[in-house]
């Protein structure tokens, strides 16, 4: 290639070069605008973000201070329910045993009134119903002795009809 045609792809080469810095200048300056517009917006977003965080740490610190203070009202009532609960077993353990002392009374003041009760019976038995028993036996013998010597009350006919019923 001659040296003219060279120094044409030269000079070419150089506007091209040219071209390109001009290009990457304003696409820099592009890039700078557009970052300083970002910083602003950024900035507005962060004056109006800060009153809001700061009230977020204010409610986060107040929530913790009221949850320490519900745990620790929580630990007091368990506190409280385990005393109530063992009072109560303590109470239910007492009246078992009172109950059961008393059942155990009952049954023997029961025990002593049945066998007092059978002895009463005994005794009734012993000294009323069999002399009773007896005496009626008496009267019977005595009774089938005067009818004996009275004679007999049936006649031959009736006592035959009265066999022929009983058949």
């Amino acid at each position: 290639m001659e040296q003219s045609g060279l120094l044409y792809v030269m000079a070419g080469a150089v506007v091209v070069a040219a071209v390109a810095l001009i290009a990457q200048a304003i696409l820099l300056i592009g890039i700078y605008q557009a970052n300083r517009k970002m910083r602003e917006q950024m900035a507005s977003l962060s004056a109006k973000a800060e009153p809001a965080l700061e009230s977020a740490r204010k409610l986060l610190d107040e929530s913790r201070r009221n949850l320490a203070e519900i745990s620790g009202k929580t630990a007091e009532v368990l506190d409280l329910s385990r005393q109530q609960l063992h009072r109560l077993d303590e109470v239910l353990r007492d009246a078992a045993t009172r109950s059961r002392a008393q059942m155990e009374r009952i049954e023997l003041v029961l025990d002593d009134v049945i066998s007092r009760f059978q002895d009463t019976v005994t005794l009734v038995e012993n000294g009323i119903v069999r002399p009773i028993r007896h005496l009626n036996g008496l009267a019977a013998g005595v009774r089938a002795a005067f009818a004996a010597l009275a004679g007999p009350k049936t006649t031959v006919a009736q006592a035959s009809h009265d066999d022929e019923m009983f058949i």
